[in-house]
């Protein structure tokens, strides 16, 4: 496909172009929003219990999360099948493709929870303590019932983001987190009859809770025929087709690979972190919750920057897609220097909102003082690599953040925890460094490649 060159009649300023972004950012950022209060409200329940359940959570939450996001980005590969489809004039396929979604869906969950069940060798070979280890299986098991739901929900959702509907993500979101609340405290606090079970009835609520999503979802669908009857996504049962589920693997892996390398990073820093005890892993959560409540809203604004530069480039208006991907990188460093400076003013009222242990506070405290240089490198990468997008340059950043994150973020992690002795300041100090890697290059990457107009023209 060629791509007209890069002159532009009119230029659109950087204010014109921060708030396009911030319009089409702002829902995700809601969504986004939901999604991490449901882990908050995990997070902040079980701290309330004790530190060992808090620590399981953590535990848990570093094994599952990364394959979670891993078989997500496999089935994320519905979303741009399904735009082309709906681009081309063929909505009526998206149905068909939604339900050799439902199959793959099906697999993978079915794979994960068979999966989960034999985490104990792992957790073993880290030297995780035998009563916190067998906590976070029984965990993840328990929120693995909810897989099926979840990816199911999920192809739905893909296939809606295709023909451009997004607005029933924002009230699914909301279902789960405001069912997600009684849920967990009463299953880990008990009532009603129920016996409390700590832990793993927060796991057992999150699998509710993923339930609620898919079935708000299919409400939807059903209250909303007229948008949806084009797509067909009901009206026939099909088999599974080899060649067809080959093919959405086949586009949907390396996005798999990208997210599980960035999120297996935090995971393995995790379980790096619960070798130090639980009260280290319990203060590690702590510092990771509000990190990755603060990460939403530069992560939906990499969604706005792609859009805005790959809008641009599609016009031919490479100039205004230079201009916009640095709008947009500095928004989100802007961004992130307020939430670092809140949460260096903040930091001890913070720790003490998720815990009543003394220890926990202390040492989430040392960490959020470290988790507020991490927002700035956080937020430098996700731009980066949503303006990236826009320009339709994955591969080379899936290959960034690899190296960055597993070439450099852990093995300097590992480094001056554990060699050089510096423990669970020094893991936070290897994990802040592949994370600056990894922005610095893919910011570097940005701009070489929107300089390159013959090479976009080729795209």
């Amino acid at each position: 496909m060629s791509v007209p060159g890069p002159s532009s009649p009119f230029l659109p300023s950087r204010r014109v172009l921060a708030q396009k972004m911030t319009v089409i950012a702002l829902p995700l950022i809601a969504n986004n929003l939901l999604t991490t209060g449901m882990q908050l409200t995990d997070t902040v329940m079980a701290g309330r219990l004790s530190a060992h359940d808090l620590a399981a959570i953590s535990v848990g939450a570093s094994v599952y999360i990364p394959f979670f996001l891993l078989a997500l980005g496999i089935l994320a590969a519905i979303s741009p099948s399904s735009a082309q489809l709906h681009g081309a004039g063929r909505t009526h396929a998206i149905g068909p493709l939604a339900r050799q979604g439902a199959w793959l869906a099906l697999l993978v969950a079915g794979i994960l929870m068979a999966g989960f069940r034999f985490c104990s060798p792992l957790f073993a070979a880290l030297h995780i303590e035998e009563s916190l280890a067998r906590e976070a299986t029984t965990y993840i098991t328990a929120m693995a019932w909810g897989l099926p739901a979840i990816y199911l929900y999920l192809v739905l959702r893909f296939a809606s983001e295709g023909i451009g509907h997004t607005r029933p993500m924002l009230y699914v979101a909301l279902a789960a987190f405001l069912a997600n609340i009684p849920l967990d405290y009463w299953f880990m606090y008990g009532g009603f009859g129920l016996k409390g079970i700590g832990a793993v009835g927060c796991g057992y609520a999150s699998a509710l809770a993923m339930w609620t999503q898919l079935g708000v979802m299919l409400a939807y669908i059903g209250l909303a025929r007229r948008r949806y009857r084009p797509l067909g996504l009901f009206t026939h049962f099909d088999r599974p087709h080899l060649g067809e589920l080959k093919s959405l693997a086949g586009l949907g892996v390396p996005i798999g690979v990208m997210l599980f390398a960035e999120v297996s990073l935090f995971g393995a820093v995790a379980l790096l972190m619960a070798s130090f005890g639980a009260v280290t892993a319990a203060a590690h959560q702590i510092a990771i919750a509000v990190s990755s409540f603060s990460f939403m809203f530069p992560m939906g604004l990499a969604t706005g920057i792609a859009v805005v530069v790959g809008q641009a480039v599609g016009a031919g208006r490479l100039a205004e897609a230079r201009r916009a991907g640095w709008v947009g990188i500095g928004l989100s460093l802007a961004f992130e220097l307020v939430a670092a400076m809140l949460i260096l003013l903040l930091r001890r009222p913070i720790a003490e909102l998720f815990t009543t242990s003394e220890a926990v506070v202390d040492l989430a405290v040392r960490l959020l003082v470290l988790a507020a240089a991490f927002q700035l490198s956080d937020g430098l990468q996700v731009a980066s690599a949503g303006a990236l997008r826009g320009l339709k340059d994955v591969r080379v950043p899936m290959w960034i953040t690899v190296l960055a994150y597993w070439g450099t973020g852990l093995p300097l992690a590992w480094w001056f925890g554990f060699r050089l002795t510096i423990g669970p300041v020094g893991v936070w100090v290897g994990l802040i460094a592949g994370l600056s890697v990894a922005g610095v290059l893919l910011a570097l990457r940005f701009l070489r490649r929107s300089r390159q107009v013959s090479l976009l023209r080729a795209s």
